[in-house]
């Protein structure tokens, strides 16, 4: 038996140190996970409210899925929510006036990969970091996500897609023909005579 599920339905019997190993147990990958869904800033708190809400619902656990893939489910909805938030706040202060815009793109050009991931659909980011950087299965991500396996692997496909063009799009241009056109040189041939 997964040992997250054991803890997990001991926790749900009252069982206090089950329920503190699940939080230590757990709590890296959640915070991984809404620091990439949302933010580094916003990770810690956002991982204590998650295990808030998992210690809430550990009565109603059922063990239909392991362990972690429960917890991080609930980290997604956690995360989906704050980011809600997040929008309508933005919608509410662009009517009431203009605000500071902490969002402007590094002038230097440098983009760090959090940004990178930061830019893509919440869905595929999902998909994405539960599978890539978490190392979770499609079937694992899948139940995290509440969709079928396929489509987890579709939004990774997409997501992977996304972060090219995204990559591509932050490279600076290079000239075609080499340095000497670049520099508005052209070949001349030489005539004599």
């Amino acid at each position: 038996m997964d040992p997250l599920r054991a803890l997990a339905r001991r926790g749900g019997a009252g069982d206090v140190r089950a329920i503190g190993a699940l939080v230590e147990t757990a709590y890296e990958p959640v915070w991984r996970l809404c620091s990439t869904l949302v933010d580094e800033k916003s990770a810690d708190d956002l991982a204590q409210e998650v295990f808030f809400r998992v210690v809430r619902a550990l009565p109603t656990f059922r063990g239909e899925s392991s362990g972690l893939t429960w917890v991080l489910a609930i980290a997604r909805h956690v995360c989906l929510d704050e980011l809600r938030a997040r929008s309508r706040r933005r919608r509410r202060d662009a009517v009431l006036g203009p605000g500071d815009d902490t969002a402007a793109a590094d002038a230097s050009g440098d983009v760090a990969i959090a940004d990178l991931i930061s830019r893509l659909d919440e869905d595929r980011r999902a998909a994405f970091v539960l599978t890539q950087l978490l190392g979770l299965s499609y079937d694992e991500a899948a139940k995290v996500c509440a969709c079928p396996p396929g489509t987890i692997r579709s939004r990774v496909a997409r997501a992977r897609a996304d972060l090219i063009s995204l990559i591509r799009r932050s490279e600076p241009e290079r000239p075609v023909g080499g340095p000497h056109l670049a520099q508005g040189h052209t070949a001349r041939r030489s005539h004599t005579g």
